[in-house]
């Protein structure tokens, strides 16, 4: 088990970009990861992620993303571009259908499978942070 923060405590540099199409779940997800000491950018496809991260990918320490969503990329594209562009930013990827294999992920990532228990992605994320240090 990895260790996560105490609740409030502030992680600076760790800005999680959260890709999720379905506005509940984003919602949870970014409640979650904040009262961990995270800070969260919330973007509900991939194509909006992209563009958010024309202006602030400097700002932006983990990629977490769905991979099925509407738009003309979906995550595994973002995942992609994501990996070719800063290589040393780790990648997690959540899916209750696909893998990052069976979606044409090229690059190393961390992958949860929908439905996840609250443990399992905290561990998670924790796990690709420690990923790429």
């Amino acid at each position: 088990m990895c260790p996560t923060p105490t609740a409030g405590e502030q992680l600076p540099g760790r800005l999680i970009l959260v890709v999720e199409d379905d506005p509940l779940i984003l919602e949870f997800l970014c409640e979650i990861l904040q009262e961990e000491g995270f800070m969260v950018e919330p973007q509900v496809s991939a194509d909006a992620a992209s563009e958010y991260l024309k202006k602030h990918a400097n700002e932006v320490g983990l990629l977490l993303t769905d991979i099925t969503m509407p738009g003309k990329r979906n995550g595994a594209d973002l995942a992609n571009e994501f990996g070719d562009r800063w290589p040393g930013k780790p990648i997690m990827i959540m899916s209750g259908f696909e893998t990052p294999k069976s979606s044409g992920v090229r690059h190393k990532v961390s992958f949860i499978k929908k439905p996840w228990a609250l443990g399992q992605l905290l561990d998670c994320v924790e796990a690709a942070f420690k990923s790429r240090q």
